[in-house]
């Protein structure tokens, strides 16, 4: 490949980006502002069919999200906050003073592992291949990037409707919309535009909202941003800096196609910073980054660690006929406070849903086959604590961040063992410790083996307390 790890390529001095606060820009040639010549105002367009990227989502579990900042330490009995062991304080990084304040806002003070090991690169304009499971600060990391870059390099010039500064492209809807949340946050004392293109969703209310403002940052799911492109209605050869996020969800989901369509309408790799994640590398995921990236520098954070460190586990070996009363147990303890439900299919979600609301338990659903409006007013509630218990398909899997679920439980076993990784990962968070309950049974105890082989160490498994069948 044509990247370097961490280790090989040589460190910035210092922590900081540049003496004045300004990212030196270590780039061999200069990101292009250029406008195409004979484009006017985009307006028209036919309201396209639905995109490849609505099909159903109980097979492509949402990217990382995990919300818009780094550790936050908590507080310790006489209510001091610790500093982490070798952080690195957000203070340290020479971001912008709009950056800062949002960050303090959010209540954030160190950098993460992975925005440590990112930043000091990105920030100076170097392409970065990235790998990173959910939790880990990562979305973030890019994010501070875009908007360090847009708002050391303002544009002198105006610009039409539709010409994004940035694009970020995550393969599902609930993790655009997560993205763009966190985006607004980081971004709140900014002028920046942000606008969302996801399929589901009225395309003439999207058109109107882009229109109607300058579109700095862009974060679309690939099928809707083809519907835009395709009509003139988005613009991206003016694109500074491109995100690619959880492309391996991507290449699974059959999207690799539509991205390629997509970064060929951006400037060439040697005229833009191109940032490129996955929580997995393949061959195949190692090849796109190549194509796509200019000699970057690759960051990896290792996966069993995000499973280990904050989260225990635990797995149950119970009969099928046992389930559902050992659950309906576990989330009626005082000590769950909040709790995400898996299974593999939407039928077993929904009727998961409707049996726990008949024990009185104020329950969200959350699948493929509930209407977008109706999945982010749950996802909303959720996040409010309006109700205890999301059961949900591994569509919440990766990218939503939720903060404060203090269990999941994986009533039935991934059929791909990195989607138990990522479903723990909704506890856990941001130094939090959470707990993981797994139930196997006659029908998917044969799961467990590729899951430890994955995590590289066994899980243990023991029959669960009688209390909890009664």
């Amino acid at each position: 490949m044509n990247d370097r790890t961490v280790d090989e390529a040589a460190a910035p001095d210092g922590a900081a980006p540049g003496a004045d606060g300004a990212p030196e820009s270590a780039r061999s040639a200069p990101r292009r502002r250029r406008r195409s010549a004979g484009r006017g105002r985009a307006g028209g367009g036919q309201n396209p069919a639905a995109s490849a990227d609505e099909r159903d989502e109980d097979a492509a579990a949402p990217g990382d999200g995990e919300g818009a900042g780094g550790t936050a330490p908590r507080e310790d009995a006489a209510g001091v906050r610790p500093e982490p062991r070798g952080a690195v304080r957000f203070a340290e990084m020479g971001l912008r003073s709009e950056i800062l304040r949002a960050v303090e806002d959010l209540g954030f003070t160190h950098l993460t592992p992975i925005q440590a090991r990112a930043l000091p690169f990105s920030l100076r304009g170097h392409d970065l291949v990235g790998r990173a499971q959910t939790g880990t600060g990562k979305t973030a990391a890019f994010l501070i990037t875009i908007l360090q870059d847009l708002l050391d390099h303002p544009l002198p010039e105006a610009r039409y409707a539709g010409e994004a500064r940035a694009l970020v492209i995550a393969p599902t809807r609930e993790l655009v919309l997560q993205i763009a949340e966190d985006a607004r946050a980081l971004a709140r004392h900014t002028e920046l535009g942000i606008h969302t293109l996801v399929g589901g969703m009225d395309y003439e209310r999207q058109k109107r909202r882009l229109l109607a403002a300058p579109c700095d940052i862009l974060v679309a799911t690939p099928g809707r941003l083809l519907d835009f492109l395709g009509s003139g209605d988005v613009h991206l050869d003016r694109v500074e800096i491109l995100v690619i996020d959880e492309a391996d969800r991507m290449l699974d989901m059959g999207f690799i196609p539509q991205v390629r369509r997509i970064v060929r309408a951006t400037p060439p790799k040697t005229h833009r910073q191109t940032l490129f994640f996955s929580a997995t590398f393949t061959a195949d995921v190692d090849r796109l980054a190549e194509q796509w990236t200019r000699d970057a520098v690759r960051v990896e954070i290792e996966p069993e660690k995000v499973a280990t460190d904050t989260v225990e586990q635990r797995v149950y070996l119970v009969s099928q006929a046992q389930k559902f009363e050992l659950l309906a147990n576990i989330l009626a303890a005082q000590e769950v406070e909040s709790a995400i439900v898996f299974a593999n299919r939407r039928d077993q979600c929904r009727r998961l849903a409707e049996k726990l609301r008949a024990r009185g338990l104020s329950v969200g659903l959350l699948s493929g086959e509930v209407a977008q409006n109706r999945r982010v007013k749950t996802l909303e509630d959720f996040k409010a604590g309006r109700f205890k218990v999301l059961v949900a398909t591994d569509v919440a899997g990766r990218g939503i961040h939720i903060e404060g679920v203090s269990h999941v439980i994986n009533y039935t076993l991934p059929e791909e063992p990195e989607d138990y990784v990522h479903r723990i990962g909704r506890t856990g968070r941001a130094g939090r410790s959470g707990v993981s309950i797994s139930f196997a049974c006659e029908e998917d105890a044969f799961r467990l083996e590729p899951i430890q082989a994955l995590l590289g160490y066994s899980l243990r498994c023991e029959q669960p307390p009688e209390a909890l069948l009664a």
